[in-house]
């Protein structure tokens, strides 16, 4: 089994344990001089469903250290998103738990069988891959995939004051889009402008799920 890590980067982590994001990217060359394409869990992720079996959650790729579940994976445009959960009643799952929000832990890697692949110059293409685990890692080789939304205290609360007449502040929704990995030059326009008008159509007598659906817009 073949082994690809990428970043992971953790914003917020819920106390049970649960988070989403993306453990590959696709169409950028990593540490390795290898590319993952669209398509290359397809395969894979169906024969998973069919025949019942599980991509595991291990530490390390360690076999005998199982620390959660991977609840739902799919391809979408970017690449393989998943929704994640450890089992905070096994030790070890506890241990990343507190790493993660610590921001400790470095990446998250795939263990896989590669099944097609394809010269393109100096680049693998990776067409399919057979995906048998995605394991939290210390050292990520590619610096693009990423955490990119959790189950979220702060957003729990943003949601909370924004129901609530109470609207963050400009400033601090901007240092969340930063956190999220976006430029701080589209960060301060899309706060100062997008955002900002936002918080006056909720005050001028729109919905506040209007507003959240404009955020929800930004992540994706």
């Amino acid at each position: 089994m073949k082994t690809k890590d990428f970043t992971l980067k953790v914003k917020d982590l819920s106390d049970d344990g649960t988070f989403e994001g993306y453990g590959s990217v696709f169409g950028n060359v990593d540490a390795y001089g290898e590319k993952v394409m669209p398509g290359a869990f397809v395969a894979s992720l169906a024969k998973h469903r069919r025949e019942g079996t599980n991509v595991l959650m291990l530490w390390q790729h360690d076999p005998s250290e199982p620390i959660g579940t991977w609840d739902d994976l799919a391809e979408d445009s970017k690449g393989l998103w998943g929704k994640g959960r450890l089992v905070l009643d096994v030790q070890k799952a506890r241990e990343v738990h507190a790493l993660m929000k610590a921001n400790a832990i470095g990446g998250l890697s795939i263990g896989y069988r590669e099944v097609k692949a394809a010269p393109d110059g100096n680049v693998r293409n990776l067409e399919e891959l057979d995906l048998r685990e995605i394991s939290p890692v210390s050292f990520p080789a590619n610096r693009r995939a990423r955490v990119s939304s959790v189950k979220s205290e702060r957003m729990e609360e943003f949601a909370r004051k924004l129901r609530d007449g109470e609207p963050m502040p400009i400033k601090e929704f901007e240092d969340i889009l930063r956190e999220a990995g976006v430029p701080k030059s589209m960060a301060v326009a899309i706060a100062s402008h997008g955002y900002a008008k936002a918080i006056r159509s909720e005050s001028e007598g729109e919905k506040a799920d209007d507003t959240l659906a404009f955020l929800r817009a930004l992540r994706s």
